[in-house]
């Protein structure tokens, strides 16, 4: 087959195995080769720029650099850019940040290699991949009210196990603004506790341990 017709894919993701299974997978298809692999997301823009491939495959949370904030500055860069997430998280906070970054595509590492295959053809014509669970998500996700800048940064802290005037001190707040930005949290995640607060923004993918 004519090198010329051949899909050229980047893999990014912080685990060697993972990039190499991908790898074997990938070269097993007469119309597709990897061209390149890297480990976070500065090592990805990196290989981008020397190599613009057809396609990329991004992992989300990588160490020095997020999937998020390599595909930003790959497709503020490069606008014919493709990008496909691949990852393991489904939060659906975790799904708007990576399309609205501007990936083309969002698939889950459990899928099937039929479906990845697939996803890297169709993104490769020029259109999206969203499957029906992640588009039923990133529905939900436009009707749940935004968390602010602040209220995010008080989220990261609960998770932490950080007290009220703990966050207050963090942040250099009083622990009365505190408490009320908590009460505007636990109002827009739909929960009566911190607990639960804490519960629901690891699922939907705003905060982490």
């Amino acid at each position: 087959m004519s090198q010329s017709v051949l899909i050229r894919i980047l893999i990014v993701d912080d685990h060697s195995i993972v990039r190499q299974g991908l790898a074997a997978m990938i070269e097993n298809e007469l119309d597709m080769t990897v061209v390149g692999q890297a480990g976070n997301g500065q090592e990805a823009i990196d290989q981008y720029r020397q190599l613009q491939p057809d396609i990329t495959l991004m992992d989300l949370r990588m160490p020095q650099m997020s999937g998020v904030d390599a595909t930003l500055a790959i497709c503020a860069e490069f606008a014919r850019a493709r990008i496909i997430i691949l990852t393991t998280y489904d939060g659906d906070e975790d799904i708007y940040r990576g399309l609205h970054a501007g990936a083309k595509g969002y698939l889950l590492k459990d899928a099937e290699p039929d479906a990845l295959l697939n996803a890297i053809h169709i993104v490769h014509s020029g259109r999206q991949y969203i499957p029906p669970e992640v588009a039923a998500k990133l529905v939900q996700r436009m009707k749940d009210p935004e968390l602010t800048q602040r209220e995010q940064e008080i989220v990261h802290l609960m998770a932490d196990g950080l007290s009220n005037h703990d966050i207050g001190a963090a942040l250099n707040i009083t622990e009365s603004t505190v408490k009320f930005h908590i009460n505007r949290i636990l109002s827009k995640l739909g929960v009566s506790d911190r607990t639960q607060a804490v519960v629901k923004a690891l699922k939907r993918g705003l905060t982490k341990l």
